[in-house]
């Protein structure tokens, strides 16, 4: 199971075509302020994302109690695997099967929005929002639309390990790990002087994830354009050119995945990698001599606010049994089921408190619990710095653009705004 997935995005100009062919579907149930009511009855399609292999006990019995709950609905649940989901999900919208309740990510959900197949939950379902973290109901909303399209579901976030062994070899302090940019960036450039070269501190180029956590502003407030070119911008991308030169940034980092970003870290010739507790598992028994020296931290930032991914529960807006697909909706992700669902998967609640439960803060010396802890209590600041609208292909566009710039083959400057430029027309286009 992969928890968290960065596809492409559903074609919005595929699924927009619907709007222009069909009406808005089912019968309405509201009263008047847009909020769904009526009974809960009828059969609701639930669709889920790769799920079933590995909980499917779980899921039939959150479904047997949703049923027990109201006697006249029934909940028919559909598990479609990764491969070609955002297809899939494409293939339903144009020929009007899309489920009533379906697992989205926030880039799956934009264009279905964008097309008026997602429900709006703010208006909708409203009254559920204080349920939900502040950070976790704002990452469902969608540039340029005044609503909430789905309801949040499960979070998670990257806690950093590092290599105190290699930090102390270096005269840096393996107790007090980088927690900003600035230090990051002096320290990486130490390591790698002290280590003749032989040691980076990272392994791979900046995402759009560390521009948002560096501080750059990456859109505009309308969402409606990329700004990440912006003077800071241009600024970390420098820093990380620095790198590079100096030798403090991996040799292999241009063209690094996570897979061979984190051998590099195995192999103790990066300091510094994200991870998970499968990792932390991992080095225990594959690299014993890591293992002994694993510190762990929070990602580095300059916002104060960790990286959140979330994955949530979107109603069909043309549902035809919408007071039961809400009443679904909210009954899986609310407090007691996502609790349920945390204690079988490393995932993590959206629901306001949850994350206070001692499971997620309390050590009792076990791997999984030491990377637990330090992901939920980053989590309770954590936002979604990656926007929707960033498709695979822009990803693809600014990842170039760095390459180039961290070579020298192109000035910061000029890199970022071509790479804003293209993914601007490619926003405008569709």
């Amino acid at each position: 199971m992969r928890v968290f997935r960065r596809r492409a995005a559903v074609g919005v100009a595929l699924v927009t075509s619907v709007m222009a062919l069909t009406s808005c579907g089912g019968p309405e149930n509201s009263d008047g302020s847009g909020a769904v009511t009526g009974k809960v009855e009828g059969q609701v399609t639930f669709q889920t994302w790769n799920l079933k292999a590995h909980f499917k006990d779980y899921f039939e019995g959150v479904i047997a109690d949703f049923e027990k709950k109201y006697p006249d609905a029934h909940v028919k649940w559909i598990d479609q695997p990764a491969e070609g989901y955002p297809d899939k999900l494409s293939a339903d919208a144009v020929g009007g099967t899309l489920p009533d309740v379906v697992n989205v990510s926030p880039d799956l959900a934009y264009p279905l929005a964008k097309a008026g197949l997602a429900l709006d939950l703010e208006k909708a379902a409203g009254t559920y929002r204080g349920e939900y973290l502040a950070g976790a109901w704002r990452s469902q909303r969608m540039p340029g639309l005044p609503g909430v399209y789905a309801f949040p579901w499960y979070l998670n976030t990257g806690p950093m390990f590092y290599n105190k062994k290699l930090f102390a070899r270096a005269g840096l302090d393996p107790e007090k790990p980088p927690k900003t940019y600035d230090r990051l960036f002096a320290e990486a450039v130490t390591m790698a002087k002290r280590s003749d070269g032989k040691t980076a501190m990272l392994a791979s180029t900046p995402s759009i994830e560390d521009f948002g956590r560096y501080g750059v502003r990456l859109m505009n407030s309308r969402g409606t354009r990329f700004t990440f070119n912006e003077p800071k911008g241009v600024e970390l991308l420098r820093h990380y050119r620095e790198l590079y030169a100096a030798g403090a940034l991996d040799s292999q980092a241009l063209t690094a995945q996570a897979e061979s970003a984190g051998r590099k870290f195995e192999q103790q010739s990066v300091a510094m990698n994200p991870g998970s507790a499968l990792d932390l598992e991992n080095f225990r028994k594959e690299a014993p001599s890591l293992y002994r020296n694993i510190g762990i931290t929070d990602a580095v930032n300059n916002t104060g606010r960790a990286n959140m991914y979330v994955q949530g529960l979107m109603v069909n807006a043309q549902s035809r049994v919408k007071p039961a697909a809400v009443a679904f909706a909210h009954f899986v992700t609310g407090a007691q089921r996502q609790m349920a669902f945390a204690r079988k998967v490393a995932i993590f609640p959206s629901t306001r408190g949850a994350l206070d439960d001692p499971y997620f803060t309390k050590e009792d010396g076990t791997d999984a619990t030491r990377v637990r802890v330090a992901a939920a209590r980053s989590l309770r600041t954590a936002v979604n710095y990656t926007p929707v609208a960033l498709s695979d292909q822009m990803k693809t566009v600014l990842r170039n653009a760095v390459a180039r710039a961290v070579q020298g083959k192109q000035s910061p400057k000029a890199a970022l705004d071509g790479a804003a430029a293209e993914c601007n027309r490619l926003l405008a286009t569709g």
